[in-house]
């Protein structure tokens, strides 16, 4: 049994990194590193003290009844990984090695993402998905400030916001790049541009 809670921890654990690793900034606090490392573990005390006890399990779920999330679940990426983790303390009192194959197959999902959208952006400028502020994705932004439009901008793969300012006939332009030399690039291909007035520019 200590094998196994050592076993789960480490797995919530790696699963905290490789999801960061890909970008996820929702999984770097304090609150979900600590969710990651202790609810599989609770999972598998659960699944342990309730086996072959009907009387028992009945008692469980009118208590896990009361329990639930107070905080909303901000995407379905998060719902998921919570799934994952509760499944793993299951997979794990029943059979550990059921548990090795999630894991490892998590793993495999996680990173081999990020590199195929990698593999598809360089060779083929095409991404496998597209990134957004709302998931917690790390990622570059360039605000910029214009006087007029700039087709150049508006035709942009990474133009994420367009705002007119009426009462000062300003444009802004909101991008985000994943990758800091390709908004250094783009960044001094508009610098020189007739009505740009100003560049905000923020990496991660």
């Amino acid at each position: 049994m200590i094998e196994n809670i050592f076993f789960l921890i480490i797995s919530g654990l790696i699963l905290r990194f490789s999801l960061s690793f890909t970008g996820q900034n929702w999984v770097k606090t304090y609150q979900q590193t600590i969710a990651f490392l202790v609810l599989p573990v609770v999972t598998f005390v659960i699944t342990k003290t309730i086996t072959g006890n009907i009387a028992l399990s009945l008692g469980m779920i009118g208590a896990l009844s009361i329990v639930r999330f107070r905080n909303p679940v901000k995407s379905a990426l998060e719902l998921v990984m919570y799934f994952v983790l509760i499944t793993l303390g299951i997979a794990a009192s029943v059979n550990i090695e059921f548990a090795y194959i999630l894991l490892a197959t998590c793993i495999i999902i996680i990173s081999g993402t990020r590199f195929i959208q990698f593999f598809l952006k360089k060779f083929f400028k095409q991404p496998f998905y597209n990134v957004s502020f709302n998931e917690g994705m790390s990622l570059n932004t360039i605000e910029i400030y214009s006087s007029k439009t700039i087709e150049e901008i508006e035709k942009n793969k990474n133009i994420k916001n367009i705002v007119v300012m009426k009462n000062t006939n300003e444009i802004i332009y909101r991008l985000s790049f994943e990758n800091s030399k390709e908004l250094n690039l783009f960044k001094d291909s508009i610098i020189n541009k007739n009505g740009v007035n100003k560049i905000d520019v923020s990496y991660v």
